[in-house]
C-alpha cells in the first residue's frame, strides 16, 4: 500500500507532468497495463473519461496489470467528460485519426514532441494525451476539441494498436523529448589487457607456434604482425588473454606428449 506522504509528493509531481486520458475504456486489463505504461516513464497523471465500469480502477484486471503501479490507480480520476478530464491542460492531443471533413493537424509523435516539449517547459503548460475506446475510438467532436493528432508511424498494411501499446509509445516519445532516463550498467566495466601482457601472449604463441611447426622462425613472414594486430583490434580483456594464453600451454603440453611418444617409439 501506498503511505499518504508517498501519494501527497507523487500528486504534486504529477501536477507539472503529462496527463494520459483514457476514454470509454471497455477492458479494466486495459487501464491497468496503461498505469504500468506511464509510470515506467515516470509519470502518475490518469484520467478516465466515463469508463465502461464505474468501478474499473479498484477491478482485478486492472490491479494485475498494473504490476507494481497501483499507486498510479489510486490517484486515478474519473471524470463524465472531455472538458473534465481536460480541466489544467494548456495543450491537448489526440491519438486518433483526424477526421476527413477537417480537423487538426496530424504528426508523429517524436518529430513533434522535440519542439513542443522546450515550448511548454517555456511557457509553464500542461500537455494532455487523449485516447479513444477500445471499440470506437475517439468521436470526431473530441477530436475537434484537440490541438492535434498523433500518428505512431506503424506498417502501411496493418496499423491496429492494443490501447496500453499505444499509451506505453506516447510515454516514451514524450519521456525521450523531455530527456531519457540513464541506463545503468548492470556489469563492471571490463578491464582491458594492457600491451605488456598482450606482447607476452604473443611470445608464448609465437614459440609455441614453433614448436609444432606451424611458424618457421627462419622464414617467418608477416605472421606475427598479423596477429599482434588481430589482438589489437580485439581489445581482448583480461580474462580472454588468460584463455588464450591457456589454449597456448595446453597446446605446448600435447606437442610435449607427442614428441615423448615419438621418441619412445623409436627406442623399441
Amino acid at each position: 500500500m501506498c503511505s499518504a506522504e508517498t501519494l501527497i509528493l507523487a500528486s504534486v509531481r504529477d501536477s507539472h507532468g503529462p496527463r494520459f486520458v483514457l476514454m470509454h475504456t471497455s477492458h479494466a486489463g486495459n487501464v491497468g497495463a496503461a498505469a504500468r505504461a506511464i509510470k515506467v516513464m515516470g509519470f502518475g497523471d490518469l484520467v478516465l473519461v466515463a469508463p465502461r465500469f464505474a468501478d474499473v480502477l479498484s477491478h482485478e484486471d486492472a490491479v494485475a496489470f498494473a504490476s507494481g503501479a497501483a499507486d498510479v490507480l489510486t490517484r486515478a480520476r474519473v471524470v463524465p467528460t472531455l472538458s473534465d478530464a481536460l480541466d489544467g491542460i494548456t495543450h491537448a492531443l489526440a491519438t486518433a485519426m483526424t477526421p476527413r471533413d477537417f480537423g487538426p493537424p496530424t504528426f508523429a509523435p517524436r518529430d513533434h514532441f522535440a519542439a513542443l516539449a522546450p515550448r511548454l517547459a517555456t511557457e509553464g503548460g500542461r500537455v494532455a494525451f487523449v485516447f479513444g475506446g477500445e471499440r470506437h475510438g475517439m468521436a470526431n467532436a473530441d477530436v475537434w476539441r484537440c490541438h492535434g493528432c498523433l500518428s505512431i508511424p506503424t506498417a502501411p498494411d496493418y496499423g491496429s494498436l492494443n490501447l496500453a501499446q499505444a499509451v506505453q509509445l506516447i510515454a516514451y516519445e514524450w519521456r525521450q523529448a523531455l530527456g531519457s532516463f540513464p541506463v545503468a550498467p548492470r556489469t563492471a566495466p571490463p578491464a582491458v589487457a594492457d600491451m605488456r601482457a598482450v606482447d607476452g601472449a604473443l611470445a608464448h604463441w609465437q614459440a609455441v607456434l614453433e614448436r609444432i611447426g606451424f611458424l618457421d622462425p627462419a622464414a617467418p613472414k608477416k605472421l606475427m604482425p598479423r596477429l599482434q594486430q588481430l589482438l589489437n583490434r580485439a581489445e581482448l580483456r583480461e580474462e580472454e588473454l588468460h584463455i588464450l594464453r591457456g589454449i597456448a600451454r595446453a597446446v605446448e603440453g600435447a606437442a610435449r606428449v607427442s614428441s615423448n611418444d615419438s621418441a619412445a617409439s623409436k627406442d623399441r
